[in-house]
C-alpha cells in the first residue's frame, strides 16, 4: 500500500495562522504583546485604545525608538527580532524575544504599523491583512510607533467564535494593561475602552502607581515588602489582611520586569496569607522579584506568562518570608477594616414607640467607684474624656498618643465589643474574643519556636472519652502536641488521659479542646507538612484559650488587650481570617450619617 500523498507540507499562510493561535489567543494577548514591544523600545508614554473589547480595534501608540522602513519589513517576518544578542536564550532581559507577536497578529487580523525613529525625516507605514503584506511606504507620523489592529481573528473565524462577551474581553485587556503599568511605573500609561478613559497616569513612583491602580481601599492598607535572599530581591507592596478579593485577579507578580501568572508565586502568596485571611479569600499584592537572568527560564510558553526558576525552593522561601515580615506588624498600624454605610439600615421602632437608650456596661476598675453612663447625656457631658483615663502604659505624664493606634477604651458593648477612641478621633470597635484568639495563637507559636510551649500540669489528670479513631489520631501526634504544652497518653480503647494543658490557654475544658484538635487533624491529609499541621492545631487551641464573647472586662483588662494587639504580629485578624477590629475615621462617620 503506497503512502504517497498522505503527508504534505502546509502552506505558509496556514502555518502562520496555526502559530497565531498559540501566541494570540484573545484580544488581551494581542494588546499585551504590543505594549511589551513599546516598553522594550524604551517608550516613556504609552496610550492604548480598544473598541468592542479589542475585537474590532486595538491601537497602541508610544514614543519609543521607532523603526525604519527596512526594519518594519523585517519586523513582520516570523522569528525576526532585535532583542536577542546571541542564540543561547540564557540572559533574556527584554519582555519579548520570540519574534512572533507581529506576524501572528498580521496572520489573524488587519495590522497597520506606522513608525519613525529619532532623526529620520518621515515615518514609514506597512500593513498586513490575513498574512498578505503591503510593502512599506513613506507616511506621516511622530517619533515612535503607532500600531492599529482591526477585525481580530477575521482570518481565523474558528477562534473568533470562541471569544467571550465584549465586556469580558474588555476587562481582560484592561487587567493585562494594568499589570504592565504596575510593572513599569516610570512610564506614563493611558487606557481607553469604547471612548471611556479607564486610567491616565503620568510616570510616577512605584508606591504612587500601586496606590493609583489598586484602588482607594487598597491604597490605605499598603504594607511595604523588602527582602533579599542571595542574589534575589523582593520588593513591592502587600495589602493588610483586611483587604481581600474573591479571586486572585488583584495579584500582580512581576519577575525581572515581566508580569507573570506563575503558580509557584501564587501558592507562595497564599501560604504567606494563610493564617491571616479567611479561607476562600485572596490577598491583594504587587510584588517585584529580581533574579539573575541565568537563573530564570522565560522560554516556557509562547504567552510568556509562566516562568521556571532554577532555585524554586529559594524563590518560594523568599516570597513567604518577605510577606510574613510585612504582615507581622501589630494591629492598628495600617489597614484597619472599613465599614460601608450600606451595611447599616435604619429600622422603625416596634409598636410605634421610642426605642430604649443603649445600655453601656459599667467598667469596674479596682479601687474606683463603679462608673456608669448617664441615660440622658447633656450637651456638655462626655462618656470619658479621651485619653484622660489611661491605664498601664498610659499612666505616663505625657503619653505618646500616636504610639497607640487603637486608642483608649471607653466602654464595652454587649459584653463582647470594646469601644475605643484613637488619638486622631477615630472610633475603634474591637471584637474581644477574636482579638484575644490571635494573641493566644501568637504566644503559643512563639513559645513553640523557642523550644516548646509552656505547660500547666492538671491537679487531677482528666480522662476524655472519644471515638477510637479520633483517640488514635491524637495519640499518633502525642510528641508534637507535647511541644505545644498538651501532654496526653492512652487510657484504654477510645479514651485519652490529659496530664497537662498549655499554660497560655488558662484552664479550658479538656474534652472540647481534644475533640476539636482531632477534627483539625482529620481534615489535614498526609501531604500536609508538619509545620502546617502544628499551625492548624495552634489555631484550634487559641480559640479555646481566648476571652469569650459575653465576658465583662474591667478597664485595665480592655487597656491591656488593646496594647497587646498593637504589639502582636498579625493581630488585625483572628486565626480564622476575620477582622479583630474596625476603625471608623471622621470622614467615614460623616458619610454614614449623610453629612457628606
Amino acid at each position: 500500500m503506497t503512502t504517497a500523498g498522505r503527508i504534505r507540507l502546509l502552506p505558509e499562510a496556514t502555518v502562520n495562522r496555526i502559530a497565531a493561535g498559540e501566541v494570540i489567543e484573545r484580544p488581551a494577548a494581542a494588546a499585551r504583546e504590543l505594549v511589551e514591544n513599546a516598553l522594550d523600545a524604551e517608550a516613556t508614554r504609552i496610550a492604548v485604545t480598544i473598541a468592542a473589547g479589542g475585537i474590532d480595534r486595538i491601537e497602541v501608540v508610544d514614543d519609543g525608538l521607532g523603526m525604519t522602513a527596512e526594519e518594519l519589513t523585517l519586523a513582520i517576518q516570523r522569528h525576526a527580532t532585535s532583542k536577542l544578542a546571541d542564540d543561547h536564550l540564557v540572559r533574556i532581559s527584554t519582555l519579548g524575544f520570540r519574534g512572533e507577536a507581529l506576524p501572528s497578529i498580521g496572520a489573524a487580523a488587519r495590522l497597520a504599523i506606522t513608525s519613525r525613529p529619532e532623526g529620520v525625516e518621515h515615518a514609514a507605514s506597512i500593513s498586513v491583512e490575513g498574512g498578505l503584506i503591503t510593502p512599506a511606504a513613506p507616511a506621516a507620523g511622530a517619533r515612535g510607533t503607532r500600531v492599529v489592529v482591526r477585525d481580530l481573528f477575521f482570518a481565523t473565524p474558528a477562534r473568533r467564535k470562541f471569544l467571550k462577551s465584549v465586556r469580558s474581553e474588555a476587562d481582560a485587556v484592561e487587567t493585562s494593561i494594568r499589570r504592565l503599568a504596575l510593572a513599569a511605573p516610570q512610564v506614563a500609561f493611558r487606557f481607553e475602552s469604547d471612548g471611556k478613559v479607564a486610567f491616565d497616569l503620568p510616570g510616577q513612583t512605584l508606591a504612587a502607581r500601586v496606590a493609583a491602580l489598586l484602588g482607594p481601599e487598597a491604597a490605605g492598607a499598603l504594607l511595604p515588602v523588602d527582602a533579599t535572599r542571595g542574589l534575589m530581591g523582593l520588593t513591592g507592596f502587600a495589602c493588610a489582611p483586611s483587604v481581600t478579593r474573591a479571586t486572585a485577579a488583584a495579584q500582580t507578580l512581576v519577575v525581572n520586569g515581566r508580569p507573570v501568572a506563575d503558580p509557584l508565586l501564587r501558592i507562595a502568596v497564599r501560604v504567606a496569607y494563610r493564617d491571616v485571611i479567611a479561607h476562600g479569600r485572596n490577598a491583594v499584592v504587587a510584588l517585584f522579584l529580581d533574579i539573575p537572568p541565568e537563573d530564570l527560564d522565560v522560554n516556557v510558553h509562547p504567552a510568556k506568562a509562566e516562568v521556571r526558576f532554577r532555585d524554586a525552593d529559594g524563590v518560594r522561601a523568599l516570597v513567604i518570608g518577605g510577606l510574613g515580615r510585612a504582615l507581622a506588624g501589630g494591629a492598628g498600624a495600617v489597614g484597619s477594616a472599613s465599614i460601608e454605610p450600606t451595611r447599616f439600615q435604619s429600622r422603625p421602632a416596634q409598636g410605634g414607640g421610642h426605642r430604649p437608650p443603649m445600655q453601656f456596661v459599667a467598667s469596674r476598675v479596682p479601687g474606683m467607684a463603679e462608673t456608669r453612663l448617664p441615660l440622658e447625656i447633656g450637651p456638655s457631658a462626655r462618656m470619658l474624656p479621651p485619653f484622660d483615663r489611661f491605664h498601664g502604659p498610659f499612666t505616663e505624664a505625657t503619653p505618646d498618643r500616636a504610639a497607640f493606634p487603637l486608642g483608649a477604651p471607653v466602654a464595652q458593648v454587649l459584653d463582647t465589643y470594646i469601644i475605643a477612641v484613637a488619638a486622631d478621633g477615630s472610633l475603634v470597635l474591637v471584637d474581644q474574643h477574636a482579638a484575644h484568639e490571635r494573641l493566644t495563637q501568637e504566644t503559643l507559636r512563639a513559645q513553640m519556636l523557642d523550644g516548646g510551649a509552656r505547660s500547666q500540669a492538671l491537679l487531677l489528670p482528666a480522662v476524655v472519652d472519644m471515638r477510637a479513631r479520633d483517640a488514635a489520631r491524637l495519640l499518633e501526634r502525642a510528641a508534637d502536641l507535647a511541644r505545644l504544652g498538651l501532654e496526653i497518653e492512652a487510657f484504654g480503647n477510645g479514651a485519652v488521659l490529659v496530664r497537662a494543658l498549655p499554660a497560655a490557654l488558662g484552664a479550658p475544658e479538656p474534652a472540647p479542646l481534644l475533640r476539636d484538635i482531632a477534627e483539625e487533624l482529620a481534615e489535614l491529609d498526609e501531604t500536609t507538612t508538619l509545620e502546617a499541621r502544628l499551625d492548624a492545631v495552634i489555631a484550634r487551641m487559641a480559640c479555646h484559650g481566648s476571652i469569650r464573647a459575653g465576658r465583662r472586662l474591667a478597664g485595665p483588662e480592655m487597656d491591656a488587650l488593646l496594647r497587646q494587639m498593637e504589639a502582636t504580629p498579625r493581630a488585625a485578624t483572628c486565626s480564622h481570617g476575620r477582622p479583630t477590629f474596625l476603625k471608623l475615621s471622621k470622614a467615614e462617620l460623616e458619610r454614614m450619617f449623610g453629612r457628606r
